[in-house]
Parts: structure tokens; C-alpha cells; sequence
């Protein structure tokens, strides 16, 4: 049995070591003419990877392609090695660096020139890691995530996907007087996960009676369990307000792999290499989403590859699914060829051991194979903007179920006196939906309903993060897959002594 080695530090001694080590932020514009820099030197922390790309993805900006070293010196010669006390050393603090480059740009692919927006990062990567989330700054614009409120009550859901859930539910709040400010649904393998956040619209406030509560959420279950099988997996809850409540996104994340929606039929093969030692490589049929897990013995690493179709926000997708599965990431290399994304992560386990068991391998695989897909858009895409109102989210979504039409996909929320949303819709016979369906559900809804992109599951060029047109500089292998290399890790460590901090340069 191998043992895993992890040395202590104090917590103390960590909290030391943030203010010796504060983070130190770069956005670098003149390194390529493509795309901008965002250069972060940050004490390393299980999770602190995930706060940075949550900053970058709750602007809607597109991460092309990133390199993460934090390891201290490991690639590095003694001249690199970060410059610390000594007693830091000696108490085990040495694995105390994360260097991640990110190269960024808007969703119309330009660079990142706008200095509230620049200043805006900065401060909010610094403050995520001093573990506040108050950010005074203010850049024209909400740049919260946007379904996150933390003033609200918030109704957490799971349970089987079926045609009309979403209606039967917006009714019954609309019937018991909660008005819905914002709401997020995803579905995935025939589960359903949903965080709806209310407010009690005779008093415009969190609904706090504990027995209103409990009728609510009473009415829910009756909804829920209306159609499951005595023992079938379900949930629902109730949360109250708290200015700690995780980000949305990643709920959904925790709710649906607490679900098990990441149980699927998946093939395994082991290879062996010249060595004698074996890696295992996972596809799970009707995915386009493979894994590949190595070890690497000489430096105590797991080696995790994901192939996957580029799409936005995939990288903090992936990064949720191993912080929630408590493993750290120490290197990765990230890039994109012709739409394909190649993510490859260094990992330990929270404990320091890596994935030698094959029931571990198979639940990381499924795990990250669920990640990537979940946010997948299949069906036709539907932007409503329109007047808010009580019951206006169960009105929609009854238009959509009268029609045939069943939700893959939501997200709702307001911008003043307009309630916004994007719906993925598809006919719940598998058929395209028909032109004269979609114009009776704009003349039902009314408002602003705009068709923005068809999907059957692949990532168009409507829809992709604008990776397509960049192009990695990793080796392919015979099977057109970029195949394993240390370059990419050393490759990292040559951003970062090539390309020194400096002043921010738009």
C-alpha cells in the first residue's frame, strides 16, 4: 500500500505566509497582439485555482489558453526558486507558489483594454484570496455572479428530468406568493438539478416564517415526487439568506454529482508503456468527452488529460468538478485545437496520495466526463426579455410545455424592471422544433423572444468560446490527440521567467 505524505503546517504559519507572500496580479497586454495576460503569483491553497478562473468567467471573458505552475521548484533551477525565509523551508511550506498565466480575451475576441474592467480583476483576485467578498469596485455593469443572491431565499432541487417540471414548479411559487428574482436549471442523463432565488412579494423580501417555509417547501415535494418510483433519488430544499452562499454554478455541480447523474456506462482499456507501468483511458458512450489517467511516479503526480469540445466556461467546469472531488492541482496545461479543448492536470489528492486505485480512477473519469457536459447546450436557444412580474416564469415556461416543448437548459435573472432569460429548448418527440411552433410561443410570451443558435449537441461556431480560430502549439499523436509531454510543464516555467511582471500596459 502506498502512503501519500503530506507535511503540516500551522494554521498560523499559513496566515503568515499570505501577508509575507501577498498575491501579486498582472494583465500584460504587448506579449501578443491576440490576446491579453492575466499573471498571478499567489501563495497556493486548495481551491484558490477555481476563485481565479471564477473571476475571469463571471465577466463572460474567454480563457484561451492557461498555464499553472505551483510547485515551487520543481522545473526550475536554484536561481528560479521562489525567495522565502528560511524557517519556511524547514516547516514544510515550500509548495507555497501558484503561477498561473491566463490568455484572455472578450467574447468578440479582443483584448482587454478597459481599465475599470482591468482594476476590477485585480482587486477582485486579490480579495478572493484573502477570503472577502466585498469588492467596492464598480465597472458600469453587475459583475457579481449573476444568479448568485445572497439577500434572497434560495430553493434547491434535484430529481428526475422529465417535460414540464420547471412549469409545475414556477406555478406552485407563483400560487404561494414568491416572486422569483433568479433561477439556473440544468439537466444531464435524465436528472434535473434546479437553485431558484425567491423573495416574498408582499414584503419584497426573504420569505424568514419558518411555517410559510415549511408549507413551500411541502408543496414542492408534492410537485417533485409526483412522478417517482418509491426510493428514487429527490430533493428538495429550502435555504435562508447568507452572505457566504457558494457560487451558483458550482452548487449545481455539488447538487447534480450528489445526484449521481455522473453514473454511466463507460469503456476501459489499460496500456501498457515500455516501462511495465499502466495508464487507463475512459470514453463513455455518446460522449464526446475522453480522459485519460496516468501516474507519474517520479514526482508523485497523477496526470489527468481531458478531451473535450471547447465551449465557454469549460475550464472552470473542470477545475469545479477536482476541487469538489479534493484534489489539488499543481501544474496544467491548457490550450484548444480546431474546437478540440486539451486540459492537463498535475494532481494530489488533499492527502497527498494520488489515483492508484481503479475504483478512484473511474470515479474521476465519470466525474469530470459529467463536468463537461452538464453546461452543454443542446436544442434550440431562446433569449426573452420582457417585463417583469409575478408568475412571469411560470407563464413562460407553460407556454413552452402547451407547445411541446421541454427545457434542457435555463438561466433567468433582471436587469431593473426586465426580466431576462435564455432557455435550450427541444420538442419533447425529439424533432426539430418547427417554425410555426416557435412563432407561437412569441406571440404567447411576448416581449423580446430572439432565436440565437440551433445546437444538436455540438459546439457551432455561433456558440464555441472563439478558441477555434487559435491553435495549440502541442505535438499531436497518431490519433490526432495531443499525447503526453513534460514540455508543456516546461513550457510554463519559460512564460514565467521570459515574461517578468510589469506594469499594466493597455
Amino acid at each position: 500500500m502506498e502512503i501519500g505524505y503530506k507535511p503540516y503546517v500551522d494554521p498560523e504559519v499559513e496566515s503568515l505566509i499570505a501577508r509575507i507572500h501577498p498575491p501579486r496580479i498582472c494583465i500584460d497586454n504587448d506579449a501578443f497582439q491576440d490576446c491579453t495576460l492575466v499573471k498571478v503569483d499567489s501563495a497556493n491553497k486548495h481551491g484558490v485555482l477555481l476563485e481565479m478562473v471564477q473571476v475571469l468567467t463571471d465577466l463572460d471573458l474567454v480563457i484561451s489558453k492557461s498555464y499553472i505552475c505551483s510547485d515551487g521548484g520543481w522545473l526550475m533551477d536554484d536561481v528560479s526558486q521562489p525567495q522565502l525565509p528560511l524557517f519556511l523551508y524547514s516547516c514544510g511550506a515550500v509548495l507555497i507558489a501558484c503561477l498561473p498565466v491566463f490568455h484572455v480575451t472578450d467574447q468578440l475576441g479582443n483584448k482587454i483594454v478597459d481599465e475599470s474592467i482591468i482594476h476590477y480583476i485585480q482587486q477582485a483576485l486579490c480579495e478572493s484570496r484573502r477570503g472577502s467578498r466585498e469588492i467596492q469596485t464598480f465597472i458600469g455593469r453587475d459583475v457579481r455572479p449573476r444568479y448568485v443572491l445572497t439577500e434572497h431565499t434560495a430553493l434547491e432541487m434535484t430529481g428526475t428530468d422529465r417535460p414540464g417540471l420547471m412549469s409545475e414548479i414556477s406555478a406552485v411559487l407563483a400560487e404561494m406568493g414568491c416572486h422569483i428574482s433568479a433561477a439556473v436549471a440544468w439537466t444531464h442523463n435524465a436528472r434535473a438539478a434546479c437553485i431558484v432565488y425567491v423573495e416574498d412579494d408582499s414584503k419584497h423580501g426573504p420569505i424568514t416564517d419558518p411555517y410559510r417555509v415549511a408549507q413551500i417547501q411541502a408543496q414542492l415535494e408534492n410537485v417533485v415526487e409526483a412522478h417517482h418510483y418509491n426510493g428514487e433519488r429527490r430533493s428538495v430544499r429550502l435555504s435562508d439568506p447568507t452572505a457566504s452562499r457558494t457560487h451558483t454554478e458550482r452548487r449545481l455541480h455539488q447538487l447534480m454529482a450528489a445526484d449521481r447523474d455522473y453514473e454511466q456506462c463507460c469503456s476501459c482499456r489499460e496500456n501498457g508503456n515500455e516501462e511495465g507501468e499502466k495508464h487507463s483511458q475512459e470514453r463513455c458512450y455518446n460522449s464526446e468527452t475522453s480522459i485519460k489517467i496516468e501516474n507519474c511516479k517520479e514526482k508523485g503526480y497523477s496526470i489527468v488529460t481531458v478531451w473535450s469540445r471547447d465551449r465557454p466556461k469549460l475550464l472552470f467546469d473542470t477545475v469545479c468538478a477536482l476541487t469538489d472531488m479534493h484534489y489539488i492541482v499543481f501544474h496544467a496545461s491548457i490550450s484548444s485545437h480546431d474546437s478540440t479543448s486539451v486540459q492537463e492536470y498535475y494532481v494530489r489528492h488533499k492527502d497527498g496520495c494520488t489515483l492508484n486505485l481503479e475504483s478512484e480512477r473511474r470515479r474521476v473519469t465519470q466525474c469530470l466526463i459529467a463536468a463537461t457536459e452538464r453546461r452543454a447546450s443542446h436544442g434550440l436557444r431562446l433569449d426573452i426579455c420582457t417585463q417583469n412580474r409575478l408568475g412571469l416564469l411560470s407563464d413562460v415556461t407553460r407556454v413552452f410545455r402547451e407547445n411541446g416543448l421541454s427545457i434542457t437548459r435555463a438561466e433567468i435573472g433582471t436587469q431593473g424592471e426586465r426580466a431576462i432569460g435564455t432557455f435550450y429548448v427541444k420538442d419533447t418527440s425529439g424533432q426539430s422544433v418547427d417554425p410555426e411552433t416557435l412563432e407561437s410561443v412569441r406571440q404567447e410570451i411576448g416581449g423580446t423572444v430572439k432565436v440565437v443558435h440551433k445546437s444538436s449537441g455540438r459546439f457551432t461556431q455561433a456558440t464555441s468560446s472563439g478558441n477555434s480560430t487559435r491553435r495549440s502549439h502541442r505535438s499531436s499523436g497518431e490519433d490526432g490527440k495531443p499525447g503526453f509531454s513534460l514540455g508543456s510543464l516546461l513550457w510554463a516555467q519559460l512564460e514565467r521567467l521570459s515574461n517578468n511582471f510589469r506594469p499594466i500596459k493597455s
